[in-house]
């Protein structure tokens, strides 16, 4: 996967340790700096956002070749390493048995982040291509994974929450649910009363990437107080995808 996809900009798998540090350093920069994240192994010396699932993810690195900083990551879990990692990060907020028994071969997706400088260009881009070559790769059936809109006040997102409870649920035979003990209901409010356009403009840009490609979600949000965030389960499958949505992110194989 070690390839220069434009201009300045390659993409590749993390292959060594000081690889794996760069990305932990960027998400650092993003998830604890920028958005005021944290957790149990975050390493605030170092700068390294990092878990004890990170051994067991291909991390996708977008790397400028001017100055050799991995300013993009993308973390990947296929089912075979979930296996011997023992779980998926997904299921520390979600019930996943629907996507577990359905005997398709699955993708778990996280930590996707961008450094300030290089948002609002094409280097999102470059990671959804170099994502979608995986996915082909490996012959993925459904992507997965838990996405976030920052903050952690329930009352400031109901419109976003209600609108892709409405519009984007997805079907019952993948449809994973919050765990109880954290459930957070995301039918807020009633779908005749919903502010479409309010809505959309609150939805993070990456779930909105995931929607425009067919992607829905999973019932009930995870308020996630460590990491200030509110998560939805994303859930996509690639069956669905229409033949300009593969054409566009180059998922044919």
């Amino acid at each position: 996967m070690d390839q220069t996809v434009a201009g300045h900009f390659k993409v590749k798998l993390a292959e060594t340790a000081e690889e794996l540090r760069a990305a932990q350093y960027l998400r650092y920069q993003v998830f604890v700096t920028e958005l005021g994240g944290g957790g149990p192994l975050v390493n605030h010396t170092a700068q390294l956002e990092q878990d004890d699932l990170d051994p067991y993810f291909d991390h996708l690195l977008l790397i400028d070749t001017r100055n050799g900083e991995v300013v993009g990551v993308y973390r990947l879990l296929r089912s075979d390493k979930a296996a011997q990692a023992g779980r998926y990060y997904s299921e520390a907020e979600y019930d996943l048995g629907p996507l577990l028994r359905s005997g398709r071969r699955l993708l778990e997706l996280g930590r996707s982040c961008l450094h300030r400088d290089y948002r609002g260009g094409m280097a999102m881009h470059h990671l959804w291509m170099a994502l979608a070559r995986y996915v082909a790769d490996h012959k993925i059936e459904v992507l997965f994974g838990v996405a976030s809109f920052h903050g952690t006040d329930i009352d400031t997102l109901k419109q976003p929450l209600s609108l892709l409870h409405h519009r984007h649920l997805a079907p019952p035979e993948l449809r994973v649910r919050a765990l109880n003990k954290s459930f957070q209901n995301i039918n807020l409010i009633d779908e005749p009363h919903l502010d479409r356009r309010a809505a959309m403009l609150q939805i993070p840009s990456l779930i909105k990437a995931y929607l425009r490609l067919g992607g829905c979600v999973g019932e009930g949000a995870f308020v996630d107080h460590a990491f200030n965030t509110t998560d939805v389960c994303l859930i996509m499958d690639t069956a669905q995808m229409s033949a300009r949505q593969v054409r566009r992110y180059g998922t044919q194989s």
